[in-house]
C-alpha cells in the first residue's frame, strides 16, 4: 500500500488537492519515512477552524510529515480551478516543448 511505497522510496512528494482523509493518510505515510521531500497543499481551508485541510505545512513539519529542510507550499485557492492551470504551466509545457524539439 501507500505506506510501503513511501517507506521504500528514495524521495517522496505530496501534491494534495483539498484535505480530509486523503491528506491525512498521505501525510502519515510520509511520517513513517521521516517526512516528504516535497509538498504542495492546494485548498481553500483556513487554519482557524482546526480542520485537517486548514493545517499549514509548518504543522506537518513539526510532526515529521514533511522534512525540515523541504520548501513546502500552501496555496489558498480552489483546487479544481488552479490545479489544471499549474499542470499546464509546468508539466504539460515541458512535454509540449519536448515534442516540438523532436519535430525539428
Amino acid at each position: 500500500g501507500m505506506n510501503d511505497e513511501a517507506l521504500n522510496a528514495k524521495k517522496t512528494g505530496m501534491v494534495i488537492l483539498g484535505g480530509g482523509l486523503a491528506k491525512h493518510h498521505t501525510c502519515n505515510a510520509n511520517l513513517m519515512r521521516n517526512g516528504a521531500d516535497f509538498s504542495v497543499f492546494i485548498n481553500t481551508a483556513q487554519e482557524f477552524d482546526g480542520s485537517d485541510a486548514g493545517a499549514r505545512p509548518d504543522e506537518a513539519i513539526s510532526w515529521g510529515k514533511i522534512k525540515i529542510n523541504a520548501k513546502p507550499v500552501k496555496l489558498y485557492a480552489e483546487a479544481t480551478l488552479v490545479f489544471p492551470l499549474i499542470v499546464a504551466k509546468t508539466f504539460a509545457r515541458v512535454v509540449e516543448e519536448e515534442k516540438r524539439k523532436q519535430k525539428i
